[in-house]
């Protein structure tokens, strides 16, 4: 398959609501999407960056250099068969796996659609139906945070997942369960503890959460191990693991029992497979985590949740309940708490140029 031509594609979008999390505040986001052309036909991945770099060292602006001066002039005229020889190509690039991962995927995508395949078959999944959750913000007080809950329970949703902070945890989540007392519930800190914080966990061990997700550095593992033995509820891992190294390495030494799997933080689907199969081997379950994406980002998540191991309602969630309008066709949204995978060939959707045509903000092409 030789590719001959990769355009990338800057977005300005609005997020329906303003999300706040234990990084700041967010509702004005910029997405790059990238097309891959090859064999008279395209893929589409999406660079699941955010516009500052609070989640990872990766933004959109450092994705666009990336791929603009450095991932695209290595592929673009290669003739390659696998998503592995392309990785292997960028092999010498070291880090921004987000922005790789936005080209392999991309990848998978054109090698699906050639097979006349839908991407999940190739990806070896077994279901065409995905449980989801629901991702809610720091709200304004904890009265906001009972009723938005009680609203994502009514529209089905399987777990609802509640970003916090210090000085934001016990007291909002403790009356949620009293509100909600069978609900699965989790809560994501996205690295804003120390483990000097440990009171705090002790009492969040005894809300019967799910997990708590990435309570301590982005960087650590050592001290989640501390902390996961002090515990009866699992810590969930999301920024630590980055490759299926990390996932064989926090696991084994009992830093965490369920991993979060985004598919751009571990380098795309590849990557993002053998991160599934380590989990697997250990017993620890698997759900795909969610950056914000679009219609492209979001089937991508729904396909590779149709893997074994993704056991746990991943942030899936609605297209409808994040935008407006949304860039594919058809519309992702949930039933009763459950996704449905899209079943055509590839990731099973179509851009909607038009709508792309009014918020592109920049574009670059590279051709062989």
């Amino acid at each position: 398959m030789k590719i001959e031509r990769i355009e990338l594609c800057e977005l300005s979008v609005r997020l329906r609501f303003r999300f706040e999390t234990s990084f700041g505040v967010e509702q004005d986001l910029r997405k790059i999407l990238v097309i891959v052309f090859a064999d008279g036909l395209e893929g589409y991945g999406e660079v699941t960056a955010g516009h500052f770099p609070g989640y990872s060292y990766e933004t959109t602006d450092t994705a666009w250099v990336a791929l603009r001066d450095y991932i695209l002039p290595r592929i673009v005229g290669e003739d390659l068969a696998t998503p592995a020889q392309l990785l292997e190509r960028l092999r010498m690039i070291r880090g921004h796996n987000m922005a790789v991962a936005a080209l392999e995927n991309a990848f998978w995508d054109l090698q699906a659609k050639a097979a006349n395949l839908p991407l999940w078959q190739l990806l070896g999944g077994v279901r065409t139906e995905h449980p989801v959750g629901a991702s809610l913000g720091i709200q304004k007080s904890i009265e906001a945070t009972v009723n938005l809950a009680k609203a994502h329970a009514e529209q089905g949703y399987r777990r609802l997942k509640f970003k916090i902070k210090p000085g934001w945890d016990v007291l909002p989540l403790r009356a949620v369960r009293e509100a909600l007392p069978d609900m699965n519930l989790t809560v994501d800190a996205n690295s804003a503890y120390r483990l000097t914080d440990t009171r705090t966990f002790h009492e969040l061990d005894e809300l019967g959460l799910d997990y708590i997700e990435q309570p301590l550095a982005f960087d650590d593992l050592v001290d989640h191990a501390v902390l996961q033995r002090l515990l009866q509820t699992p810590i969930c891992l999301d920024e630590s693991v980055h490759s299926p190294e990390d996932t064989r390495k926090a696991l084994a030494m009992d830093a965490g029992r369920v991993i979060n799997v985004k598919v751009g933080r571990v380098r795309g689907h590849l990557m993002a497979r053998r991160v599934h199969d380590i989990a697997l081997s250990f017993g620890a379950p698997v759900w795909c985590g969610g950056m914000l994406e679009l219609g492209v980002g979001r089937a991508h998540n729904l396909h590779i949740s149709s893997l074994e191991g993704f056991s746990l309602p991943g942030d899936t969630a609605s297209a409808s309940r994040y935008w407006e309008e949304d860039i594919v066709d058809p519309w992702l949204d949930a039933e009763d708490g459950i996704q449905r995978i899209p079943t055509g060939p590839g990731l099973g959707v179509e851009l909607r140029r038009d709508l792309i045509e009014r918020i592109a903000v920049r574009r670059h092409t590279v051709e062989s």
